[in-house]
């Protein structure tokens, strides 16, 4: 063969495939619906990649579309370790990537080891208060400790901040608000609040840590509205177990409201937020003061002195499968769980090896209405506030739509397969907003067969091959009680919607691990207590870490009433 042809047809080659920068759109399937990029490719090699479409968490996915997607970027691969805590949005990204480049006809490079963006941190440092957990207690403690004039320091185990208060609906109840007075609603009070929370929590909750709680409530939420900056509906959920419509409803009817303006006001304060950081070990004085944390990052031991205290919001261990086990095996391996993968309680681990005293431990709850997929929580749950019905395989009702959260979930367990499903109409989609303001949820779950829309009861009751003779006697049976207003079967304490015409959605709902009630104990001044129920000089805890306030059972909204006016007391209390 003639060597110049042989130069010749190399160079032809090579400046066609110079030429052949392209972009290429690959799609793939997030936590929130479809993810779609953009990817640029010349000579084979990732250019750029554009996010064209996401309904991820905003927080929670910010590191996968900016670390993950430079990672991506800088090795021309998609085969790289997933930002921890988002693991799906993760692999949506990776995915979308792969589907652009086969498009394309580019092959990616095999599996890397990306080396991590260190933080520049001095191994030891010293600060008035330092605050482990960047969830909702974390955030309500560290800034109230700052503006009550204290340095503080905020330490994250995960890349993102948030936590479980990141993927709640993050409602909060609160007993006079300014909102019930706005729609009229008469007759609620602050001890009417207690009330509800101790029976709710079958009267094991501390009545003292309690009564403080609902008494500040509204303070707390004022705070989080008027120095925070959440918005709040005008609008109220009637959650299970309360007395009076009194749950507040942030804006976007999730966590991320909060946390997003929660790290707006973190970093106007200047309060350090630091990721990547485990919290390892409470250090004490000679004389058992608490004046301290030892954490590790990428192996390296760091040492934050703090010399008026630490706080712990480093939330429950829903997600700790063999510490469930261990407390209560009936919530062991056969339950998913709603909670974000950093819920593995070394809060509570690392203050018992301090002394700390623990209470509740065995009292688990579960979310009645979960993705029977993942475990997460359905969002679009919040119809069964304003009138969807629960309806068993058999097309029958079996429990009141408002009851405790506990009562449903064992009902639903008892109930044919384990699950059950949820029917609304447009009248309880349009008041409680579930389809609105969930549009995520509903592309992923109509995708995943969990979700159906319906123009008819028949197709609904087809769909999920529930006996339709069955489903419409029930519904008759509903429109009758919500014409008279009174439920005769289960006495639900809302008034039903009538459910004669479409259009109709129904989801299946499996209980999933949601809520850890045991915890630390502590005062009402956030203490954490020791064996004999004395504090520990230096030690507060905030939130679902502690277990001395809902008893055997959580009431829908609490958490975040909790969180917020805990958070707040551990700040100032730590501060002094």
């Amino acid at each position: 063969m003639n060597l110049k042809k042989i130069i010749f047809s190399t160079a032809l080659v090579s400046a066609t495939f110079a030429s052949m920068a392209m972009t290429v759109e690959g799609t793939s399937v997030g936590k929130h619906g479809d993810v779609t990029v953009a990817v640029t490719f010349d000579q084979g090699v990732i250019k750029n990649i554009d996010v064209v479409k996401s309904n991820e968490n905003p927080v929670l996915a910010a590191k996968v579309f900016t670390d993950l997607k430079t990672a991506i970027i800088e090795n021309n691969s998609a085969d790289i370790d997933s930002i921890s805590g988002a693991t799906v949005s993760s692999n949506a990204l990776k995915n979308a990537v792969k589907q652009a480049a086969k498009k394309a006809s580019v092959t990616l490079a095999d599996s890397v080891v990306v080396t991590k963006r260190v933080q520049t941190i001095p191994q030891n440092s010293t600060y008035d208060v330092v605050v482990i957990g960047a969830g909702g207690a974390g955030f309500s403690a560290a800034i109230t400790a700052k503006d009550a004039g204290s340095n503080v320091v905020l330490l994250e185990k995960m890349p993102t901040v948030g936590g479980n208060s990141l993927v709640s609906g993050a409602e909060m109840a609160v007993a006079g608000n300014w909102v019930q007075k706005k729609l009229g609603i008469e007759g609620d009070s602050v001890e009417l609040h207690f009330q509800d929370t101790m029976k709710g929590g079958d009267y094991r909750g501390d009545p003292q840590v309690v009564r403080k709680m609902v008494e500040n409530a509204l303070p707390a939420a004022l705070w989080v509205r008027d120095e925070i900056g959440v918005e709040f509906r005008d609008s109220l959920f009637f959650f299970g177990g309360h007395s009076k419509k009194r749950s507040l409803i942030p804006a976007g009817a999730t966590g991320a409201d909060f946390i997003q303006k929660f790290s707006v006001a973190a970093a106007k304060r200047d309060i350090p937020v630091i990721t990547n950081m485990q919290a390892e070990k409470l250090i004490q004085n000679e004389q058992g003061r608490v004046v301290g944390v030892q954490a590790t990052q990428n192996g390296k031991i760091y040492r934050f002195e703090a010399k008026k205290g630490v706080i712990i919001a480093t939330g429950g261990f829903a997600a700790n499968v063999e510490m469930r086990t261990k407390v209560n095996p009936f919530y062991g391996v056969n339950f998913k769980t709603t909670n974000m993968p950093g819920a593995q309680g070394e809060g509570i681990m690392m203050a018992e090896k301090v002394g700390a005293k623990t209470v509740n431990l065995e009292l688990i709850q579960t979310y009645p209405m979960c993705d029977p997929n993942s475990g997460a929580i359905e969002l679009i749950d919040d119809a069964r506030f304003e009138g969807a019905i629960l309806v068993n395989q058999e097309g029958k009702r079996f429990v009141e739509e408002l009851e405790r959260r506990d009562v449903i979930s064992k009902a639903i367990l008892s109930q044919t397969g384990k699950y059950c499903y949820a029917l609304f109409n447009g009248t309880i989609a349009e008041r409680s907003g579930a389809i609105e303001h969930h549009q995520d949820e509903v592309e992923v779950f109509t995708k995943s067969g969990t979700l159906h829309k319906a123009e008819t009861l028949e197709d609904a009751a087809n769909f999920f091959k529930i006996p339709v003779e069955a489903l419409k006697k029930t519904v008759e049976r509903v429109n009758g009680f919500a014409k008279t207003g009174k439920d005769l079967d289960f006495n639900y304490r809302n008034r039903f919607v009538d459910l004669s015409t479409g259009p109709y959605w129904i989801y299946r709902g499996v209980p999933s691990v949601h809520h850890t009630m045991g915890g630390l104990k502590i005062n009402p001044n956030a203490q954490v207590l020791d064996q004999n129920d004395q504090p520990i000089p230096g030690l507060w805890a905030a939130g679902e870490v502690t277990g001395s306030t809902h008893g055997t059972n959580r009431l829908g909204s609490n958490a975040y009433t909790d969180i917020i006016v805990y958070g707040r007391i551990a700040g100032e209390e730590a501060s002094k």
